[in-house]
């Protein structure tokens, strides 16, 4: 089903027909292959207030007013030459952006690599200039990523509890830094809104970049070892000590029992190996971080994960799998 396409004088009238029954706009959606929040925008765009015969007044879809505020914008914000009146390549870009949450350069890079044809083609720097510029009309930077600073990025200081009895990362073999062999890990938390507890485990493996997410009932060392040890339960403990070599963590006190989360659940000996960053050196889990980074543009800094489900974080850690990457030429 396509999602990206523009909506016609026709599909207008037939929105108009389905409101006036109350058809909901999911439903809408799907008959005319377009994304709900398509529908949402659609009905705000066209929207008037009608006097009743009994003097009250209710609000009213109009395919007339909305296809002539569409026409507007678009002379209004009549896209460069680049783009020209390519509608189907600035919608489909609009939908991968809003719907999708993907950056502009996964984006174009991903068309790329599918081989998908268009009529015209445009650069990464062309497409965040036409954002901020307001060409498109459905899109503004606030659907963007957040745009790292790379003169002045900072990392987040992590407060140990207490000092870690563990590995010190100036232990962990030397090969791991150069990504070469998979079966080497990061692992942090993402909080949720405080005061409540529910957190995410995000495991990430740093050749790969392949990511593991588990939802937690607390920021706490014993539901970090009963999340690990649901993942070991899942893999049984022969795959599970060939899949995780190794695992580096910060100096939260989640991460404290690391006995525990060394110790197989299954039968007897270790699982895996834990190192620990130093102290405020975030950026020794670089990939951590930058995964962390995408798991935010679903749940932003302060979200309640109280309501999340266990099968909303699937697809959220299905989302992360599938994003083209540039470093792996988009796949």
């Amino acid at each position: 089903m396509r999602h990206y396409k523009h909506l016609s004088f026709t599909d207008r009238l037939k929105i108009e027909a389905w409101q006036r029954v109350g058809t909901k706009p999911q439903v809408m959606a799907e008959e005319l292959g377009v994304h709900i929040s398509t529908i949402y925008r659609e009905l705000k765009r066209g929207v008037y207030e009608r006097l009743n015969s009994d003097l009250t007044t209710e609000e009213r879809y109009s395919p007339d007013i909305a296809e002539q505020k569409y026409q507007e914008n678009l002379r209004a914000k009549g896209a460069p030459l680049k783009i020209g009146n390519d509608h189907e390549y600035a919608t489909y870009l609009e939908f991968k952006v809003s719907a999708e949450k993907y950056a502009p350069g996964a984006i174009l890079g991903e068309i790329k690599r599918k081989g998908l044809k268009f009529n015209t083609t445009i650069s990464k720097t062309t497409f965040y200039r036409y954002i901020e510029d307001g060409v498109f009309l459905t899109i503004t930077n606030k659907d963007l990523p957040v745009k790292r600073n790379k003169d002045k990025q900072k990392y987040d200081r992590v407060q140990p509890s207490r000092a870690p009895k563990g590995k010190s990362i100036e232990k962990r073999p030397e090969e791991i830094e150069s990504r070469q062999a998979f079966g080497h890990w990061e692992m942090d938390c993402v909080e949720g809104k405080k005061k409540t507890k529910k957190t995410l485990l995000v495991l990430t493996e740093r050749k790969t970049r392949r990511e593991i997410i588990r939802l937690m009932k607390d920021k706490t060392a014993e539901s970090v070892v009963k999340a690990l040890d649901g993942i070991e339960a899942e893999m049984g403990a022969e795959l599970f000590a060939r899949v995780f070599l190794t695992i580096t963590v910060d100096n939260g006190s989640e991460f404290s029992d690391y006995e525990g989360i060394e110790r197989s659940s299954l039968g007897e000996g270790k699982r895996t190996t834990v190192y620990f960053c130093h102290p405020y050196s975030s950026y020794e889990r670089g990939s951590n971080e930058n995964q962390n980074k995408m798991v935010r543009r679903h749940y932003p800094k302060g979200y309640d994960f109280t309501s999340v489900t266990a099968a909303e974080i699937r697809r959220l850690e299905k989302w992360i799998n599938n994003y083209p990457r540039e470093i792996f030429g988009y796949y």
